[in-house]
């Protein structure tokens, strides 16, 4: 089992940049395809990023390709979200989730581990 806990969230101007960092606890960390999600006021939890154990793959929405990279750091136990060129629509509640295994999804169902979340706000 893993313990997921977000940090980096905050008030950026649209245009601006943040990094998001998800540090898992446990000793399997390596053995976890992990994502980020966000959800919006209002609005249901949607996919943002995600990587697989090591690294070697990664799968964006359509709305942040080009501007969010995903990362990790399997020493430290840790995934990156860095978040650039921020629009207001970027604003939201985003958490990490991890789910154990090879296979990378895209929807929150496959996600098995969440963590609380951390606020984004972008302001225009």
């Amino acid at each position: 089992q893993v313990q997921l806990v977000e940090s980096g969230g905050g008030l950026v101007q649209a245009g601006g940049s943040l990094r998001l960092s998800c540090a898992a606890s446990g000793r399997t960390f390596s053995s976890y395809a992990m994502a980020w999600f966000r959800q919006a006021p209002g609005k249901e939890r949607e996919f943002v990023a995600a990587i697989s154990w090591n690294g070697g793959s990664t799968y964006y929405a359509d709305s942040v390709k080009g501007r969010f990279t995903i990362s990790r750091d399997n020493a430290k136990n840790t995934v990156y979200l860095q978040m650039n060129s921020l629009k207001p629509e970027d604003t939201g509640v985003y958490y990490c989730a991890g789910r154990l295994g090879l296979r990378v999804g895209t929807q929150g169902s496959e996600y098995n581990y969440w963590g609380q979340g951390t606020q984004v706000t972008v302001s225009s």
